[in-house]
């Protein structure tokens, strides 16, 4: 009963991961049916290129996410851990976004070569979480030179208050 958890975790990743590929496989099939299959006399070397790349673009972060779900086992066989939980942030978000926005550009590449530009969000929110990570290590040397007169006054009058003496005020009944 005390791996309860475990379990359920296990079998929650499982489904979750079938869920995955399920549509990973619905989004090629879809794209190669109607795009190659269809359009038939539009499809160029341009479009296995495209098709190669997405087909890239799932496979490195469901790995990956494989990897996280993944249940360990003592020796014995018994369940340890059910694996990384599905439903967090992080890089396990930022890998499912990639799957889906990856689906979401394949399916819509179909109507119009144009949604191909949708991929740069990928790369963009990258750079943004990046500058912003960065951003914060530079800034912590120029706050300490930098400070205007009136924070300065803000600052010894709080630390005027700060060592003197507080009372407390009592009410006389």
């Amino acid at each position: 009963m005390a791996k309860q958890g475990a379990k359920k975790r296990k079998e929650e990743n499982s489904r979750h991961m079938k869920n995955l590929l399920r549509y990973i496989i619905a989004c090629n099939v879809i794209y190669l049916v109607v795009k190659a299959g269809i359009f038939h006399s539009t499809f160029k070397w341009q479009h296995w290129a495209g098709f190669m790349l997405t087909f890239f673009a799932y496979i490195i972060p469901y790995q990956q996410l494989a990897l996280m779900a993944r249940p360990e086992y003592t020796d014995d066989g018994e369940l340890l851990d059910g694996g990384f939980d599905m439903s967090t942030g992080g890089v396990c978000g930022y890998l499912h976004d990639i799957i889906y926005i990856t689906g979401f550009v394949q399916l819509t590449s179909i109507i119009s070569e144009k949604f191909w530009y949708i991929y740069l969000v990928i790369p963009a929110f990258a750079a943004y979480k990046c500058f912003g990570f960065l951003k914060g290590f530079l800034s912590l040397g120029a706050q300490e030179g930098e400070v205007d007169e009136k924070t300065k006054k803000k600052r010894e009058k709080m630390e005027r208050r700060a060592t003197r003496a507080q009372f407390m005020r009592t009410r006389n009944r």
